[in-house]
């Protein structure tokens, strides 16, 4: 059974059925919010802050860690719905709970002290989206609780049922009304950005949708921390293992079926390579088996719901309409269960093509040649999103000049992305405004009050 979670307590209501993206089968029965479980909420949210944030922080990291250990003594209980909803594994508190912002002294003289510090901002309404459901849920909770807020949580409607579980076993542990969960749909997500008792919103999801919140919380000038979407590229030079690159960019660009923000979604490859490379990035996605079973690895899943779907296998028949060249996959013959589609590599299609331009998130990878940097950086900038990227070369200096001048929040070198929780993880341009995880993403759930004492 699944429940919102209110001011501690199980509610349940009206409901939606959750499909397994495997099989298309029904799954679970989970209850929908209502305007006034959110008033509740942030009612309860409120009254949890003013005890909460009087906390020391060291107080609050060891309430983290031990909803750390109950999530990892509880996984059972979390992993099924999780795998049922979209094939992942959980994600970790340790991390946030290990970081903090202490006061720090900005200038100081004989006469004058000036000190940085970092109170929380309030009510924190977090609105999450379908690819990673609970690991993204899980670090807006740290951070948000490590600084002092409360917070409530909007999961996805295609994916809420472990969110909804991870939050119902931190009642367990953590203070009444602290963390909450309300299920709805996007209406919901208008609500929580309207509500004047909610102090700042993270929103991770797509442009359009983040461009709709950030609207709604500027009518009460809400803090806003905006995650929004990439059309990231690798960039391969000529000096690399190009077997081995190959290999790895085929594996990274095609992680959960191309469904991760940061993942590779266009490659660049020299032309003095481009041939070998390409013979092999198409026999390694060849390579990938499709599994419907829950015991598949999440390196190959079901694209997780019907509007995803519709949206890359819309993009495969743009490409034959275009007379593009697919090296593999998009075939009738190609054909899978579920929602799953097999993936398809597009040869070289021009630069002002739907599938370089637009963020696929799915499992269908253009590649194309490039043959100097001077051609290659206008082609890799030339997009409206600016989220991360990938730069491969033996020449580490190469590779860093190069990066510096990508114009995205996050480059990898010589390696398929991988966001770490100590990194602050960014967007430029549309790919969003603010960011998370690492000091820097703390700093987003709080305010800077500044200090001058005159000795």
């Amino acid at each position: 059974m699944f429940y919102n979670i209110i001011n501690s307590e199980p509610r349940s209501g009206d409901s939606v059925t959750v499909i397994n993206p495997r099989t298309s089968e029904s799954l679970w029965e989970v209850p929908v919010g209502r305007e006034t479980d959110l008033n509740d909420a942030v009612e309860a949210a409120r009254v949890s802050f003013e005890l909460w944030k009087v906390l020391p922080v060291e107080e609050r990291q060891k309430y983290l860690l031990k909803l750390a250990d109950e999530l990892e003594h509880r996984r059972d209980e979390v992993q099924p719905p999780l795998a049922g909803e979209t094939g992942k594994s959980l994600g970790k508190l340790t991390v946030a709970a290990s970081q903090s912002l202490p006061d720090k002294v900005d200038y100081e003289t004989e006469t004058l002290k000036i000190v940085s510090t970092h109170p929380p901002i309030g009510v924190v309404g977090a609105i999450c989206p379908w690819n990673f459901p609970l690991v993204l849920a899980a670090s807006k909770i740290a951070a948000a609780l490590v600084m002092g807020n409360s917070i409530i949580v909007k999961p996805s409607p295609f994916t809420p049922c472990a969110t909804l579980k991870f939050v119902e076993l931190a009642t367990s542990v953590l203070p009444r009304g602290l963390v909450q969960a309300l299920n709805g749909d996007s209406d919901m997500g208008r609500l929580i950005s309207i509500h004047p008792g909610i102090d700042k919103i993270t929103f991770t999801g797509s442009i359009a949708t983040g461009k709709k919140v950030g609207e709604s919380a500027a009518k009460s000038l809400k803090r806003v921390t905006l995650e929004l979407g990439g059309n990231d590229a690798s960039v391969v030079c000529p000096d690399v293992d190009v077997k081995a690159v190959a290999t790895k960019v085929a594996a990274g660009s095609l992680f959960h079926s191309g469904q991760m923000c940061v993942a590779t979604k266009r490659v660049y490859v020299h032309e003095s390579i481009f041939q070998e490379f390409r013979d092999t990035f198409v026999e390694a996605v060849k390579n990938i088996k499709i599994d419907p079973s829950d015991d598949q690895s999440p390196l190959f899943s079901p694209v997780q719901n019907g509007l995803q779907y519709k949206v890359v296998k819309d993009l495969i028949a743009d490409c034959k309409d275009n007379n593009y060249t697919l090296l593999c996959g998009g075939n009738a013959d190609d054909e899978q269960p579920g929602l799953f589609v097999a993936p398809v590599v597009v040869d070289r299609p021009p630069d002002d093509s739907r599938i370089v331009q637009m963020e696929q998130f799915g499992p269908i990878i253009p590649l194309m040649i490039w043959s100097t940097e001077d051609e290659v950086l206008p082609r890799v900038n030339g997009t409206c999103t600016g989220l991360g990227a990938c730069v491969w070369a033996n020449d580490v200096g190469t590779a860093e000049r190069i990066a510096r001048k990508i114009e995205v929040g996050t480059v990898w070198i010589n390696s398929a992305e991988a966001p770490n929780p100590y990194g602050y993880c960014s967007g430029w341009k549309q790919s969003g405004i603010g960011g998370e995880w690492g000091s820097q993403g703390l700093l987003s759930y709080s305010h800077t009050r500044i200090i001058q004492l005159c000795k």
